[in-house]
């Protein structure tokens, strides 16, 4: 592999282990010193062999400025263990534009996975990850923290599997060959039916693009979610045999219906999860409005609008492989936080923070800062 240019006076070149460790010794105190490491005493046994390892250096104006090193998990797996930059030149995109050449390293050197561990809270790095392809797969607490697991599949139909283990898509043609599962029913169906947005929906806040947001009442929702459902979701989810024998408990609940044209596009339900966070349960525009930016455009209101009703906290659930909710979840200040297992399948845990002194809280709790 040549020297990179990564732009703006950024280059990236091959380095030998021996280099990265000199750099590691001379500058990780600067890059690395205001995270929280737990000190174990030295250690009593010598290290495994290290295997094959991939070390660059990354330079701006001809001084080493950071690194990236990797090595051999095993046979199908790469791991990509440390990358540094001075802090300096964080927030200037360095690490977003290596990332494809170290990518494409990888793949070309054989491996299927692509492995990694980063702060829960350290959204800077997990939000390029995520756009780069990789899902989050677990959360882990060792000696540096609470750390976020990431993976990227170089195989596609692997990729596909990781979506049916969370539960975001049922298993279908290959994949569910693979998996050793029975193939669920086509996923094609009817389009949506074209529903008027109701009548006594309230005046429209302007989401862009000719998108609208309208407050509905609860019951009003409920009749446009089970009318609309069906079209809406492709997941595997476990489906109750009998209906609920309690009723849901009775906690404040805000409804929305995102409106193009008159008619419903999508909608937004959250309720109280307790008495200082907001629960934001349900989220979804029709297949023929995605990937229009309208997520994106939609969180700053619903924000507000559970900000307002003095609530300090916002929490939400979604499949782990979802990164097209999840991605500008991060965007908006949420963290991941957790992973549970429910009847929707595996789920992560995001939480936002209306307060300056908790979010640098989350951020203690998780080692990324002291």
């Amino acid at each position: 592999m040549t020297e990179l240019d990564l732009g703006n006076g950024y280059s990236a070149r091959p380095i030998s282990l021996d280099t990265y460790r000199d750099a590691c010794t001379r500058l990780e105190d600067r890059i690395f010193g205001g995270n929280s490491l737990y000190a174990f005493d030295p250690p009593q046994r010598t290290a495994p062999p290290l295997g094959e390892a991939w070390n660059w250096g990354v330079y701006h104006a001809g001084e080493l400025i950071g690194w990236h090193h990797a090595h051999t998990q095993d046979e199908r797996t790469v791991y990509m263990a440390d990358t540094g930059l001075l802090p300096e030149h964080h927030g200037r995109g360095v690490y977003t534009r290596l990332l494809p050449h170290l990518l494409e390293t990888f793949r070309a050197t054989g491996f299927t996975l692509v492995k990694s561990h980063h702060r829960a809270t350290n959204n800077a790095v997990l939000i390029p990850k995520l756009r780069a392809g990789f899902h989050v797969q677990g959360l882990t607490a060792y000696e540096g923290g609470l750390n976020v697991a990431l993976t990227l599949s170089l195989d596609r139909t692997y990729a596909q599997a990781m979506h049916v283990r969370s539960g975001y898509r049922a298993p279908h043609g290959e994949v569910a060959r693979r998996l050793g599962l029975p193939a669920a029913a086509d996923p094609a169906g009817p389009d949506a039916p074209h529903l008027p947005l109701p009548g006594d929906a309230g005046p429209g806040t302007s989401l862009g693009g000719g998108y609208t947001l309208h407050s509905v009442t609860p019951e009003t929702f409920h009749a446009v979610y089970t009318t609309l459902e069906p079209q809406a979701y492709q997941t595997d989810s476990w489906a109750w045999p009998h209906p609920a024998a309690r009723a849901r408990p009775d906690t404040p609940s805000w409804a929305w219906l995102i409106a193009h044209g008159g008619q419903v596009a999508g909608w937004q339900l959250s309720r109280a999860w307790d008495d200082r966070t907001a629960y934001m349960v349900n989220t979804t525009l029709l297949p023929d409005h995605r990937g229009r930016g309208v997520y994106t455009r939609l969180l700053p209101t619903v924000l507000d609008a559970l900000r307002a009703e003095g609530f300090d906290l916002v929490r939400s659930h979604h499949h782990l492989t979802n990164n097209a909710v999840i991605l500008p979840k991060l965007r908006a200040g949420f963290h991941v936080q957790g992973v549970q297992v429910d009847e929707h399948g595996v789920m992560a845990v995001l939480m936002r923070s209306f307060d300056a002194a908790y979010e640098a809280y989350m951020h203690r709790r998780s080692g990324l800062t002291r």
